[in-house]
């Protein structure tokens, strides 16, 4: 058999068949549900009297009306609360396992699944949310989808898609100082595109991947997304084995060695074919700030925000449109904007590591008055370990708010919400208008680390000149 990429692999081991449409029906090994896109699928199964397929296969949690501030039920917020009851309803009545708050494992689901050891290799994975490809750190082929395709896996396990081509995008080399996994993706969707990767399913490869701790890669795939690629990973390695072994549901004794040997026979072969190879240097890339409408809009923090002439015509008009919503001004220099509020949190950058990393910068600092900052855990357990550590302590005497686990301030479909047009530093995925809860408000992206910086200083600031 010729040479074939891990995308290649897993995509033929899950091949139901080929339907009419020409797509394949695909076999999805885990199915993540949550209380936003789950509800109306399960209506649609009532409708037609059909049962959840594979309730084993399939694993709930609450993340993105979850309030962070106080938990306590009912909710405040009455369609919060509808929602909450639904889903608990639903998994009841279908016997699916259910992370509800106060489980110890609730949280967001993009977290949790990994931290459980659900998310394993060879796997492909599908759930009703953007960022599904954050799986594919582990070399699992994982999907965001719609709430009529999340319909379709609890009924028939299975997906109706098209196949991807396969891009190779290699970054090599040691990353700087105060350079992170965000930056790394910043910098790439900043290059390629947010359309560059329509059609592409994403391999990360070389050796600052391979550098790269499992959640540092999952930073990378849960923003391929924002790439326009359908999915994103990481080929499975020392590394990946490492952080699943002794997890919850990670195999145990010699299943463990037969799972290891598979695993590493799933990678992409060393003379596999691809359809496109990017290649960067870590060198090269700097800390990296958003600073229009786009997650393609990023600048390096020493840069300035981008005049139109230099812009190609393609770029023009977005540019235009993010100038006025944004409020800056080009060739304003990104350095020294006034921030209102800080958010760090997250599927991209609320696990352990990410809030280990910003408390080294918010230790003995102070937030600058007048912003508002907050830590929002990304579970139940990362909030756990964070306060085993003290690091709870670091930040409110730093004088950031601590959180309950939830999505928070990422789409703020939940309390979390920005106020008119408030500007807000945030280690999130998405800088879309209106995406933090105000029709009005503005959103920079960038690493946690950046984010703290941004709260002592009260302005965007690098945070090199803070290590």
């Amino acid at each position: 058999m010729s040479a074939r990429t891990l995308f290649d692999k897993v995509w033929d081991l899950h091949t139901v068949g080929i339907l009419p449409s020409g797509q394949t029906q695909l076999f999805i090994g885990l199915h993540l549900i949550h209380e936003v896109t789950s509800p109306q699928a399960f209506a649609m199964l009532r409708e037609r009297g059909l049962k959840v397929l594979y309730p084993d296969r399939t694993v709930a949690t609450v993340d993105h009306i979850v309030p962070t501030d106080n938990q306590v039920r009912p909710f405040v917020d009455v369609l919060a609360e509808e929602m909450m009851q639904y889903l608990e309803k639903s998994c009841k009545e279908h016997g699916i396992r259910f992370y509800n708050i106060g489980s110890g494992s609730q949280g967001i689901v993009h977290v949790i699944a990994p931290e459980l050891g659900l998310t394993q290799p060879g796997m492909t994975i599908a759930c009703g949310d953007s960022h599904t490809s954050t799986h594919g750190a582990f070399g699992a082929i994982a999907f965001g989808i719609g709430t009529s395709q999340v319909r379709d896996v609890l009924a028939s396990q299975t997906l109706a898609l098209s196949k991807l081509k396969v891009r190779k995008i290699e970054v090599n080399g040691k990353l700087p100082p105060g350079v992170y996994a965000k930056d790394v993706i910043l910098h790439i969707i900043r290059t390629l595109g947010v359309k560059g990767g329509v059609g592409y399913a994403y391999e990360f490869a070389g050796t600052t991947f391979e550098q790269m701790s499992m959640e540092e890669r999952m930073t990378v795939c849960n923003m391929a997304i924002e790439g326009g690629a359908r999915c994103g990973y990481v080929n499975p390695d020392q590394v990946t084995f490492e952080y699943l072994k002794g997890r919850d549901f990670a195999p145990k004794g010699e299943d463990w060695d037969k799972a290891v040997e598979w695993w590493t026979s799933i990678r992409s072969d060393e003379d596999a074919v691809y359809d496109d190879v990017v290649t960067f240097e870590a060198a090269e890339i700097a800390p990296t700030v958003t600073w229009g409408i786009t997650p393609g809009q990023g600048i390096a923090i020493n840069e300035v925000v981008p005049i139109p002439d230099t812009l190609p015509d393609s770029e023009k008009a977005i540019a235009q449109e993010a100038y006025s919503y944004m409020h800056l001004n080009p060739g304003a220099p990104i350095q020294g904007t006034k921030v209102d509020v800080c958010f760090i949190g997250s599927c991209t950058n609320g696990r352990i590591s990410d809030l280990r990393e910003a408390a080294k910068f918010a230790k003995g600092k102070r937030v600058a008055e007048g912003v508002k900052a907050f830590v929002v855990p990304g579970s139940e357990r990362v909030k756990q370990e964070a306060e085993a550590e003290g690091l709870d302590k670091i930040f409110q005497e730093a004088g950031f708010e601590w959180r309950e686990p939830g999505c928070s301030m990422c789409l703020a479909m939940n309390p979390d919400k920005l106020q008119g047009s408030q500007l807000s530093a945030s280690s999130s995925n998405r800088n879309f208008k209106g995406r933090q809860g105000s029709a009005t408000g503005r959103t920079l992206l960038m690493s946690p680390a950046m984010v703290v910086a941004a709260a002592v200083k009260g302005e965007v600031f690098d945070v090199r000149e803070l290590l």
